[in-house]
C-alpha cells in the first residue's frame, strides 16, 4: 500500500524527521502523515478516499500531503545525484558483459525524456504543454547509472518541447548540478539527440530496439552490432521509467494541483524511487528487473489511456554529423571483430 517495505518507511521517516523537518501536530503524528502521503502517490488516491481510509478531514489531509511534500522535496539534491561523482568506476552492467567491455568502459550512464501528465488551466500558457497527442504534459528528461537511479532530473518543461531542447536547456541553464560527463565519458543517449562529445546516440535507420533482434536475424553488420549493444544498455532507461511510474501512478494520472506541486510531485517520487533502491535490494519492483534483465514494467490497465507514447512531441531528429561520429565508427569496429 505504502510502495516501501516497512523497515524502509520507518527509516524514512526517522530522516524526515530529524533531518528534513517533518513535524507532527496533536491530532496527526508524523508517521500517519507518511503514510498518507505514500498512499497518494503510490495510488492516485483522491483527497476523499484518503479521507475514509484514514479518518482524517479534508483540510488536515490537504495540509498533511504539502508539509511531507516539502520535505521529501528537500531530499532530493541529497538523493537525486550521482553514487560516483567522478564517474571512476566501471559499472559492473558494462563489465561482465564480455560483447560491451572493454568497449563501452567509459559509458558512464543514460539520458532519456518521458511524458508527464499535467493539468493545465485554461488560458495562453496551456498551449504550451500540449503535445502532438492533444494531451497536456511535462517533458521529463533524466538521467541514470546502471543501478536504476536517477542522477539529474529536468522538471517542468512544457510538453511541446523538443526533448533536444529539453536537454540543451538543462546543460546551459543547470551547470552546477546538471552531472556533465567528464573529458573521455559519455552518455547514451536515443536517436531524438545529437551525436556529440559526451553523449554517444545510434545509428539511425537501422536495426535497434531489443524486440527487433529478438524477433528477428541475429544482428551480422558492425552498425547493427553497435546498436544492439547500445540498446540493450540503454534498456535500463525504459526499465527505470517502468519501475518508477508503476511504483507512483500518481504520475499516470496527474490531480489538479498547481503546476508547482506537480513538479514538486515528480522530484518528490524520483527521491522515494531512490531511496527505496539504495535501501531495499529486495524490493519487488526492482528486484524483478535485476532477474530478468529483458523485463519492462508493465503499466495497469486502467491507467493506459492516459499514458503518453514515447517522444510523441518530437517531430523531427537531429541530423547525423559532428566529431563523435568518428568514435562512434571505431567503437562500431571494434565491437564487430571482437564478436
Amino acid at each position: 500500500m505504502l510502495r516501501m517495505n516497512a523497515n524502509v518507511f520507518f527509516d524514512l521517516h526517522d530522516k524526515l524527521v530529524a533531518e528534513y523537518g517533518l513535524k507532527e501536530t496533536y491530532f496527526v503524528t508524523t508517521y500517519e502523515s507518511l503514510a498518507m502521503f505514500s498512499w497518494t502517490l503510490g495510488g492516485c488516491e483522491s483527497n476523499r478516499r484518503t479521507q475514509n481510509h484514514f479518518k482524517h478531514g479534508a483540510d488536515t489531509v490537504h495540509r498533511k500531503f504539502h508539509e511531507v511534500l516539502q520535505c521529501v522535496v528537500k531530499m532530493s539534491s541529497h538523493y537525486i545525484r550521482p553514487q560516483d561523482p567522478n564517474f571512476h568506476i566501471v559499472h559492473d552492467r558494462i563489465k561482465c558483459d564480455k560483447r560491451a567491455y572493454p568497449h563501452l568502459k567509459d559509458c558512464i550512464g543514460a539520458i532519456d525524456g518521458t511524458h508527464i501528465r499535467a493539468s493545465i488551466p485554461e488560458g495562453p500558457s496551456k498551449i504550451r504543454y500540449i503535445g502532438r497527442t492533444g494531451a497536456t504534459t511535462q517533458n521529463v528528461m533524466a538521467v541514470y547509472d546502471f543501478d536504476m537511479h536517477f542522477t539529474y532530473a529536468s522538471i517542468g518543461q512544457p510538453g511541446s518541447m523538443h526533448d533536444t531542447s529539453v536537454l540543451f536547456h538543462a546543460i546551459e541553464n543547470d551547470k552546477a548540478t546538471f552531472p556533465h560527463p567528464p573529458k573521455g565519458k559519455y552518455y547514451l543517449v536515443d536517436a531524438v539527440y545529437p551525436n556529440r562529445d559526451g553523449y554517444l546516440a545510434p545509428y539511425k535507420g537501422e536495426r535497434y530496439h531489443v524486440p527487433d533482434f529478438q524477433r528477428g536475424a541475429p544482428p551480422t553488420t558492425p552498425v547493427e552490432k553497435f546498436n544492439q549493444i547500445h540498446s540493450s544498455k540503454r534498456n535500463t532507461i525504459e526499465r527505470t521509467f517502468g519501475v518508477w511510474k508503476m511504483k507512483w501512478q500518481i504520475l499516470l494520472k496527474m490531480p489538479n494541483y498547481s503546476i508547482q506541486t506537480q513538479k514538486m510531485i515528480i522530484a518528490a517520487t524520483m527521491t522515494l524511487h531512490n531511496y527505496v533502491r539504495l535501501h531495499d535490494k529486495e524490493d519487488i519492483h526492482f528486484l524483478r528487473c535485476e532477474t530478468d534483465p529483458d523485463y519492462v514494467p508493465t503499466i495497469p490497465e486502467r491507467y493506459k489511456k492516459y499514458v503518453i507514447p514515447p517522444n510523441a512531441s518530437d517531430s523531427s531528429t537531429p541530423a547525423e554529423s559532428g566529431p563523435n561520429m568518428d568514435f562512434r565508427h571505431e567503437l562500431a569496429t571494434a565491437i564487430a571483430l571482437s564478436w
